[in-house]
């Protein structure tokens, strides 16, 4: 059974994934659905085209999608697609990396797990279509929108927007198109935290999870995800878990790092409770309640 661990950009997924993959049982696959390379558009690990940030994927459009991700989900790495791909000593290493993480997975009847933001508005298709166990984090919307303000990200909501499929089964994102083009990424951030949470909140099969709670308790919180994620919980990992989590006195912070490209660094979460708002005046602090109210 695949697990899939999904969330807005900034949410936690993949100190999440990371937490969950010190199990020892399972191959973790950072993003296939990240339309930017890397760490996605690598068709060794997924062979479907991605088109859009926070791709939807349903019933109506998964000819190409369901067998990309049963392949994915099987740990069955197609070498030659992504040799003629991507070919930079960067993109060898990985497909090295990917390649024979895949093989050792299926050799020793590990499960994929896969940490990908870009997936949050099709949580329900995976855990239906797919049979994934889906675990969505949420952050406070105000510590959500101060961690993109401070890596000074920016969305564009054309990328919900124009896709019709999306639109006809969550009509509540034409809610975005009064700030579409916005130069206000505040208000854009805060929209997008409030669709996403709102149609998560909504889907059956998937299990929310709040970044807070579990950063505040690391431990008995992950214990209950190994449960749901049909994980068997053991002292190694309760003590990777403890290591991870509380070692080294840092806050959580963002930096691609390894060649999976992924966000995880070691730290220490519960700092990044002390203060959520960094980076917000008190004016946008209220913007935000309000907007995500």
């Amino acid at each position: 059974m695949t697990v899939l661990v999904t969330g807005l950009p900034r949410s936690g997924t993949s100190w999440t994934g990371r937490m969950l993959a010190a199990s020892g049982e399972l191959i973790y696959v950072n993003e296939p659905l990240n339309p930017q390379h890397p760490p996605g558009r690598c068709p060794g690990v997924l062979a479907a085209q991605v088109t859009h940030r926070f791709q939807y994927i349903c019933d109506s459009n998964s000819a190409s999608w369901l067998p990309a991700f049963r392949d994915t989900a099987a740990l069955r790495y197609r070498w030659l697609a992504e040799l003629r791909a991507n070919h930079s000593p960067y993109d060898l290493a990985r497909l090295v990396r990917y390649g024979t993480a895949f093989a050792f997975g299926r050799l020793t009847g590990r499960r994929a797990l896969l940490d990908d933001p870009f997936a949050v508005l099709s949580a329900g298709w995976f855990a239906r279509r797919l049979g994934c166990r889906v675990i969505a984090v949420v952050r406070d919307p105000v510590s959500f929108v101060a961690s993109w303000q401070r890596l000074g990200w920016s969305v564009s909501l054309d990328e919900l927007l124009t896709q019709p499929l999306l639109v006809r089964d969550h009509p509540e994102v034409l809610e975005l198109r009064a700030l579409a083009g916005s130069p206000d990424r505040v208000a854009t951030a805060a929209a997008l935290w409030r669709v996403t949470t709102g149609v998560l909140r909504r889907t059956p099969g998937i299990l929310v999870v709040s970044y807070e709670s579990l950063a505040a308790d690391p431990v008995p919180g992950f214990r209950e995800l190994y449960a749901y994620a049909k994980l068997r919980w053991s002292s190694a990992a309760e003590r990777r878990i403890t290591r991870a989590c509380t070692g080294d006195g840092r806050a959580a912070a963002f930096a691609w790092s390894g060649l999976s490209r992924t966000a995880y660094r070691r730290m220490d979460p519960r700092l990044a409770l002390a203060n959520p708002a960094r980076g917000l005046s008190s004016e946008d602090v209220e913007r935000v309640r309000a907007l995500t109210r």
